[in-house]
């Protein structure tokens, strides 16, 4: 029996949506909102109203009929620690997120949003491997600080997606696979998938790994906290250089991977400079993780949007292919993987979790 999902991916500067019937899509759109439309918000909360509006609009373009969805499904938030699942939106979750204790992100008004819609029709909300998926070991949560634990915080939904379709691709079971994932996008996280387990990770949000088009990822600290109690800026000031307005768009002004190759193919020296240096780091961060396997890593896999640019992908496997083979899987299958997620539990083939 079919079973409609509909799916809610909010960005930090986007906002997807889909529909599906069991696996098949049967519309996607990605909303894209400018730095305008965001920033005009002073929190993330406050953008609820606007994407909701935009979301209810998808709908009636497509003439979609709401009455036949059976489960709404929304990309999870920044919560507390959390293993790996399909998720029962409930009452605890929403007001956590509300509150944004553990972090601002886009990604905590996917399971608002959702329940919201869900609601509406009284019908389930879920959602699927958030950001806070935690199965690091303790020895990598160990900071050099004991006032600071270093966390799990990364793109835990569509790792876990790529990394099943790396175990089904090669005819092997993921639980005997060791892997390097390196998630590209506008944050990024570079994982050690141990038999199934994501063992280590950089903290992808919050000033941890390689820099990214819109983060600063690690920086020297001792320049940092000067700057922080120069008086010259603010606790906001300084959130906004390590996230959002960090990385390739605090020095080149733009995140758009597409318009810098761009520059670097007519010529730009200061932009080829940029974006090699975020790739060097990209592969410095794969090579630490090789060691965390003690080198038995039997692929690299490279996924993301940053993967559909040739030269990023032909510059880091050059860096890192004496280390294992490397795979591409541009783009992200979240949106897939949401929605696989909603229909295990509706098909009763997995029983959802709760918060």
């Amino acid at each position: 029996m079919s079973k409609y999902i509909l799916v809610i991916n909010p960005g930090s500067t986007s906002t997807k949506v889909a529909v599906y019937r069991n696996e098949e899509l049967i519309f996607e759109k990605k909303l894209s909102h400018s730095i305008d439309d965001i920033t005009v918000f002073p929190r993330v909360i406050d953008q609820y109203t606007f994407r909701k509006d935009i979301i209810m609009k998808t709908m009636e373009e497509h003439n979609f009929d709401l009455s036949l969805l059976n489960a709404v499904c929304g990309r999870g938030g920044i919560l507390k620690s959390l293993v790996s699942g399909t998720y029962l939106i409930n009452q605890a979750m929403l007001d956590d997120l509300k509150l944004a204790k553990r972090g601002e992100h886009a990604s905590n008004l996917g399971a608002l949003l959702a329940h919201d819609i869900a609601s509406q029709l009284n019908i389930p909300a879920f959602i699927v491997d958030p950001v806070s998926v935690d199965e690091m070991e303790p020895i990598a949560k160990i900071s050099g600080m004991p006032l600071i634990e270093r966390p799990s915080i990364f793109h835990a939904l569509n790792h876990k997606a790529i990394a099943h379709q790396v175990a089904f691709d090669n005819n092997q079971k993921l639980e005997s696979m060791n892997l390097i994932i390196a998630h590209l996008g506008g944050g990024i996280s570079v994982a050690v998938h141990q038999e199934g387990r994501v063992i280590d990770v950089n903290d992808a949000l919050d000033g941890d790994g390689p820099m990214s088009p819109e983060r600063s990822g690690t920086v020297p600290l001792g320049p940092l906290y000067k700057m922080c109690f120069s008086g010259k800026y603010t606790l906001k000031d300084i959130q906004a250089m390590n996230y959002g307005q960090g990385g390739l768009f605090a020095y080149l002004g733009t995140s758009d991977a597409r318009e810098i190759v761009n520059r670097i193919e007519n010529g730009d020296y200061y932009a080829k400079l940029i974006f090699d240096a975020m790739i060097y780091q990209i592969a410095k961060e794969i090579g630490a993780a090789s060691t965390v396997l003690r080198g038995d890593v039997d692929y690299i896999v490279l996924t993301g949007g940053l993967a559909y640019r040739d030269y990023l992908i032909k510059e880091l496997i050059s860096r890192v292919e004496f280390i294992a083979k490397v795979l591409v899987y541009p783009g992200e299958n979240e949106m897939l993987a949401l929605a696989k997620g909603a229909i295990k539990v509706l098909e009763n083939k997995e029983e959802a979790k709760i918060y």
